[in-house]
């Protein structure tokens, strides 16, 4: 996927502002969007309204792609900190923040080992179980194996095992590009295509019924802390692409409407994830409500979406904090601990069942 010359003018603009938090008015802030995943336009969105956000605290942004002039320009011209909102594989594995740490320059997020374990969904689901967090029962196959063994064979013994309904969807990837819900065994083989379309390797979960809710978390120097829960009602039932980024597909309630006791468990879920997992600054937790209390983990994103459509922000102005400012506080932590220690995310173990 090559970027088009109007999404390079799209991400090459520079603009001041006003205002901003105490001592930081002026820091220069390079926003990183775009990158070549299928997640592109999603990415563009949430790099143009961040540098909006910030530029109105006073921060001088420049938005740019990431391409082989990247590194020239950020040694040549150097800026006092990068805020990544690159989407998908490239942005969410771990590998431009590496790079950035090469050249020396602090960013907003998670380190790169911890993107990793993040990025990969096997891997983060057995790091937060291994924590005591509930996560759907799985098996996690790449497309040889169906090859190897016979695809119907082996369907049928994911089918055995796990159970209906199902959730297929890449072990690596964003945005629920690829996924699929199976509710009789016979929508299992296209939901495997849909998936692999996407990745070498196929994550199957059971399909825990309830109530889908997203919970940022936040950590701008005194540890991290969720944001109000958001409660996730797609029109189609299956919050994927289409819900996720049109306007109008899904409905949003910011605080969910869940009992409080259940509010504070999803709020804790999401901060244990946080902490077992070494993230660090921003993250955002996909959970399940079951309608016996218990909450389940999905995933966890450490590039949440910030569009006009996304959750982390409706989750921002319910808290009553405003979006540029949160960026620009988390901005100023990077810049004062680029190193930003974080804890080391534990060894895969088997997953619990629903």
């Amino acid at each position: 996927m090559t970027p088009t010359s109007e999404d390079r003018d799209a991400v090459t603009t520079r603009a001041g502002g006003s205002g901003g938090p105490s001592g930081d008015a002026g820091r220069r802030v390079v926003v990183l969007a775009g990158g070549l995943s299928h997640e592109r336009d999603v990415s563009l969105r949430s790099g143009r309204r961040v540098a909006e956000a910030l530029r109105e605290t006073g921060a001088e942004v420049e938005v740019r792609d990431v391409d082989a002039d990247l590194l020239r320009v950020l040694r040549e011209d150097r800026p006092d900190c990068v805020v990544p909102l690159l989407h998908g594989e490239s942005g969410e594995d771990g590998a431009v923040r590496e790079v950035l740490e090469l050249v020396g320059v602090p960013y907003v997020g998670s380190r790169p080992s911890a993107c990793r374990a993040a990025f990969d969904k096997p891997v983060a689901i057995s790091v937060v179980a291994r924590a005591g967090i509930a996560v759907p029962r799985s098996v996690t196959l790449p497309h040889e194996t169906f090859r190897e063994l016979g695809a119907a064979a082996v369907m049928e013994a994911i089918v055995s095992s796990v159970g209906l309904p199902l959730i297929v969807k890449p072990a690596r990837g964003g945005s629920a590009l690829g996924c699929a819900a199976v509710r009789e065994e016979s929508a299992l083989p296209g939901a495997m295509v849909g998936a692999f379309a996407y990745g070498p390797t196929a994550l199957v979960q059971r399909l825990v019924g309830g109530t889908e809710v997203a919970v940022p978390v936040v950590d701008t120097g005194d540890g991290p802390r969720a944001l109000p829960v958001v409660s996730i009602e797609p029109d189609g039932g299956v919050y994927d692409y289409t819900a996720r980024y049109t306007a109008g597909s899904t409905r949003f309630e910011v605080p969910a409407k869940l009992p409080d006791d259940l509010a504070t468990e999803c709020a804790r879920v999401a901060v244990l994830a946080h902490e077992s997992l070494g993230l660090r600054h921003l993250s955002r937790s996909d959970l399940i409500v079951d309608p016996h209390g218990t909450v389940w983990f999905l995933e966890v994103n450490v590039a949440p979406g910030l569009t006009e459509t996304s959750t982390v922000p409706l989750s921002v102005g319910a808290a009553g904090l405003d979006l540029g400012e949160l960026v620009a506080d988390l901005v100023h932590v990077a810049v004062s601990d680029p190193s930003g220690a974080t804890t080391r995310a534990t060894p895969a173990i088997p997953q619990t069942s629903p």
